[in-house]
């Protein structure tokens, strides 16, 4: 019997060819055979270098072996996809006709896909999760099987699966493909899975929804049943916590409730319509920016939203973006498209005439209109749409000047996000995948310049950051900024990128010292990445309830009967005179309920105002999160309103 070589933590040991890692886990100490979902295998004969497995796949080379748990990212991922089998099980038991599609692990969750007669019902869920605990109690042996293709569909069209047998040709027509089996349920996977279904221990389905097949509107509509797993039922239990504090800030329906925007069918899927309460928000902010923008020296450009498509060939964009943009336009027998990025307009305005080294570098911003083509199945509230506003700009330097002009845009990125109020953020270095160059253009001399550019720019600046092999623009390598909101949850934030393609595809040049002709080095930057994107983010990380330098309105003044009308009036008037957004209650409501509406539209300061402070020219104030304030001095509270606004609290 042939040995073979396994290196784990502690040292290697040699174990007979198709000795499984859970066989090898036996010898380890119980904690690791008790937490262990997976193994992962790195060596000279494994595909791309290292491959995740399941405990009972077979080894049949010298390899590395790591055992994971569900504390490692990919290690959860077994985890939950095993959970969507088990659903998926459980809805072929309870649900015989229904068909399956695909069942993914997903973020803090997973999900799989069904096409059935009729959406699920809540009541449908309960007993499908009921089912689901039977399935994981009966704890049914996971099985991988490796057959040919023509076998597997052989099978699922015995079984009447419709959807994996599109899966299965699209597959290599000569590469074998794996089931997985527990009990009398069978799918087409991947994989890995876990050893059994009693290996889960907490699991719960969250919501049904519809989703096209493939994401695409011209697919059949299937239900989409969401759900998600974890190792105790504490940690089940925190994240249920956690997700109903994010529905509480779901920027959809906060959006609805405080009437800060709308998308409306008869306008368009994706086409956001700004209401007076988010356009002064945005304005607020975008006024904020462009300010910024001018005291660092940017000059403010614009540019139309269609463009002739000969532009959008030298660009790049029409070869390797066309599948996100819209159908030419044709004007006099001449293709026009909207505009999907604004950076070429910046080039041809950087053509417009010679340039010197001594203009470099040049710093150009436009909160420009683009239009992308996003499948409908995707599009979600702010945060995915199909016009969106960008914060754009583009800085053409010389090439000695990239890390100098790096720092600096990072610096301004931070002081942006910080003046909204995040502070929690990490750093992402996208690179090219180098096994892939056909997905990127430019020579390999332009990527190994501009790459350690970025690297060496955040190294001296001594901020840590992941590095993201295969995460660049197909036109070069970018810093994100990755934001955690008040959930932890991660959102992109600002982005930075490089770029030594474009100046060479239109050609521009400035004159050097040596009276020569040089190539400029050109860097796209958006701060707030898209308004409606940034907006959406602002809503759920605030939770709606605004900093006051941004809140629609700043102050309500409440009288508590009709005759106080006027000195309510007439401390409105003080509150607008001095610069602030401040409006009066005048309804004939009772006053509680003008305190509990001010509340939930989360005003932030409620003047209470009735016959002793009409006496006393003073107001009784109120703050949204602090409560009753007592009586104060318009005065105090003015000076309070500008101290908030200050320091953008």
């Amino acid at each position: 019997m042939s040995l073979i070589r396994v290196t784990l933590a502690d040292g290697p040991v040699e174990v007979p060819r198709g000795t499984t890692p859970r066989e090898i886990l036996a010898s380890l100490d119980r904690d690791a055979q008790a937490n262990a979902v997976a193994a992962r295998v790195t060596g000279e004969q494994i595909v791309g270098g290292e491959q995740v497995i399941d405990l009972d796949r077979p080894l049949d080379a010298d390899v590395e072996l790591e055992f994971l748990t569900f504390d490692d990212e990919a290690g959860r991922e077994v985890y939950r996809h095993s959970a969507a089998h088990v659903l998926a099980q459980a809805v072929k038991r309870l649900f015989p006709e229904a068909r399956l599609a695909i069942g993914p692990p997903i973020e803090e969750g997973f999900y799989y896909d069904f096409d059935v007669a009729r959406p699920f019902t809540p009541e449908d869920l309960e007993a499908i999760e009921g089912e689901m605990q039977a399935i994981i109690k009966a704890d049914y042996p996971i099985h991988r099987e490796a057959v040919e293709p023509e076998a597997a569909r052989h099978l699922f069209r015995d079984l009447n699966e419709q959807y994996k047998l599109e899966i299965l040709d699209e597959l290599p027509p000569d590469e074998p493909v794996s089931l997985y089996r527990q009990g009398e349920f069978v799918d087409l996977c991947r994989g890995p899975h876990l050893p059994s279904t009693g290996r889960l221990r907490a699991v719960k389905l969250l919501h049904a929804a519809g989703a096209y097949w493939r994401g695409d509107e011209r697919n059949p509509m299937l239900q989409r049943i969401y759900g998600t797993a974890f190792e105790s039922r504490a940690d089940l239990d925190a994240y249920l916590k956690r997700l109903e504090e994010a529905r509480r800030r779901d920027h959809r329906r906060l959006g609805r409730d405080l009437d800060l925007y709308s998308i409306h069918d008869e306008v368009g899927p994706g086409l956001v319509l700004w209401h007076p309460n988010g356009g002064i928000i945005r304005h607020l902010a975008e006024d904020f920016a462009r300010q910024e923008h001018l005291r660092r020296g940017y000059g403010l450009v614009y540019s139309p939203h269609i463009a002739n498509r000969r532009l959008w060939e030298i660009s790049g964009h029409w070869d390797w973006y066309k599948e996100n943009m819209y159908t030419p336009i044709d004007i006099d027998g001449v293709e026009y498209l909207l505009k999907p990025m604004n950076c070429p307009f910046h080039m041809m305005i950087y053509r417009s005439r010679p340039r010197s080294y001594k203009e470099l570098p040049l710093r150009w911003a436009e909160w420009g209109t683009v239009y992308r083509y996003e499948r409908s199945g995707v599009l979600h509230g702010l945060l995915r749409v199909r016009a969106f506003t960008q914060d754009d700009a583009h800085i053409f330097c010389r090439e000695d000047q990239v890390e100098e002009v790096i720092q600096e845009t990072v610096d301004f990125a931070r002081d942006i996000i910080e003046a909204f109020g995040f502070h929690d953020y990490h750093v992402r270095l996208s690179l090219r995948d180098p096994e892939t160059p056909e997905k990127y253009v430019g020579s390999d001399a332009i990527w190994e310049r501009a790459e350690p550019a970025l690297a060496g720019a955040l190294d001296r600046m001594s901020l840590e950051y992941t590095p993201a092999r295969g995460e660049a623009n197909f036109y070069g390598p970018k810093i994100d900024i990755l934001i955690r909101d008040a959930l932890g949850r991660e959102w992109q934030g600002p982005t930075i990128q490089l770029d030594f393609n474009l100046p060479e595809r239109f050609d521009l040049t400035y004159k050097g010292p040596d009276n020569r002709d040089h190539r400029p080095v050109m860097i796209h930057r958006a701060l707030f990445g898209s308004m409606e994107r940034f907006f959406g983010l602002l809503i759920e990380h605030h939770g709606g309830a605004f900093p006051v330098w941004l809140a629609p309105v700043q102050a309500r003044v409440i009288p508590i009967g009709e005759r106080h009308l006027d000195y309510a009036r007439a401390v409105a008037d003080r509150v607008r005179a001095a610069g602030y957004r401040v409006e009066v209650d005048e309804r004939d409501e009772k006053v509680g309920y003008k305190i509990r509406q001010a509340q939930l539209e989360k005003v932030p300061y409620m003047l209470v105002v009735g016959d002793r402070e009409q006496q006393d020219q003073t107001v009784a104030l109120r703050h949204r999160a602090e409560g009753d304030l007592g009586p104060w001095p318009l005065a105090e509270i003015l000076a309070r309103l500008a101290e908030d606004l200050r320091l953008r609290r």
